[in-house]
């Protein structure tokens, strides 16, 4: 498996411990941004991750924020992304199980980093529980053909 991750200014700290914990548990990654705490807009980071998830380039990302609520927003727009933003184990949990969720969402600034990690662990060891839950997420997906998209973004 190989994850995606970037974060803004504000998730910056996260993310490098998030990586480092994916490096110490032989999980291949690719971080694309941002290299310091200093000042980033957030949609360029989330686009970038969810830009390659909606190709179907890499199969899982993880974004980082201050709250989180703005990556979720930015990568939700892209078609095939369902970015879940959790703030504890069973939010990880049910995104995996019920939604399929490929991206991971965090808000540095509304959790513990120990949380965060936890959270990590679990998002990345559930599985999908397909069934009646794809049946869910085939309906997202057709929602998404029937309103098109621009540019990769969905026009929901």
């Amino acid at each position: 498996m190989k994850i995606i991750v970037a974060s803004d200014h504000a998730g910056f700290e996260f993310k490098s411990r998030i990586l480092r914990y994916l490096s110490e548990n032989k999980i291949e990654t690719i971080d694309l941004g941002t290299e310091t705490n200093d000042s980033v807009d957030y949609p360029d980071y989330a686009s970038k991750v969810a830009k390659l998830i909606s190709k179907g380039e890499i199969d899982r990302g993880i974004l980082i924020c201050g709250t989180g609520i703005g990556m979720s927003i930015v990568a939700n727009k892209f078609a095939g992304v369902r970015a879940a933003l959790c703030h504890n184990l069973e939010t990880a949990e049910a995104s995996r199980r019920h939604n399929d969720a490929n991206i991971l969402v965090l808000g540095s600034r509304v959790l513990t980093e120990a949380v965060a990690l936890s959270i990590v662990e679990t998002w990345l060891n559930t599985a999908f529980d397909g069934g009646r839950h794809q049946d869910r997420v085939d309906k997202i997906h057709a929602i998404e053909k029937s309103h098109g998209t621009v540019n990769g973004l969905s026009l929901l």
